[in-house]
């Protein structure tokens, strides 16, 4: 399960990267691309970091 959503957070980074391509050729808003990258970015570095975390005795 985590290599999967590894892998869906790839992909969406480089689908919003290459919208934030477009938007700086002004074709989209860069408004909305900004944004998109960097929850996309914030999510890929939350995942990788999170994984060796002490949650406690259950």
């Amino acid at each position: 399960m985590r290599t999967m959503s590894l892998v869906i957070i790839i992909v969406f980074i480089a689908v919003c990267f290459f919208l934030h391509i477009l938007a700086l050729l002004r074709l989209i808003s860069i408004y909305i691309t900004s944004p998109l990258l960097f929850i996309g970015l914030f999510t890929l570095v939350s995942l990788v970091n999170g994984k060796n975390r002490f949650r406690g005795f259950h």
